[in-house]
């Protein structure tokens, strides 16, 4: 196959490595433990609201697919797991999501000691029906 009237073989697009949908942050602003829970946040009208006023067809398709699986509340392996996207930068984005409003976190242990038990069961009984 080759580049329309160019007679060079047409080049298959390049993968872009995960690392580049989080500008190179490694870190985010709020703790994501591996058992922490999201969810998406509804609008108002009850339809889940994936960007402000006609940016959705400018968002990045991982965040919007990470918007649409966590229309149900999943925990942040989860959401790494279902999408195949390292959990690092699962993260950096899930964080960017809650500070634009887009995902609530739920169950971030912020104190010492054990993490709540029944928490740590949910998360594990949806880690296995992966």
């Amino acid at each position: 196959m080759t580049a329309a009237g160019s007679g060079r073989p047409a080049r298959k697009p390049a993968r872009v490595r995960p690392y580049s949908l989080t500008g190179g942050r490694t870190r985010s602003g709020h703790v994501l433990l591996v058992e922490t829970f999201v969810a998406a946040l509804e609008s108002p009208d009850g339809r889940l609201d994936p960007a402000p006023s006609g940016l959705n067809s400018r968002m990045l398709p991982e965040i919007r697919a990470i918007i649409e699986l966590c229309a149900r509340m999943r925990s942040v392996a989860e959401v790494s797991a279902m999408l195949k996207i390292p959990l690092g930068v699962v993260r950096v984005l899930l964080s960017d999501l809650a500070d634009q409003g887009k995902i609530r976190v739920y169950g971030t242990g912020r104190g010492p000691g054990q993490p709540d038990r029944a928490l740590l069961e949910r998360v594990l009984s949806g880690l296995r029906r992966l």
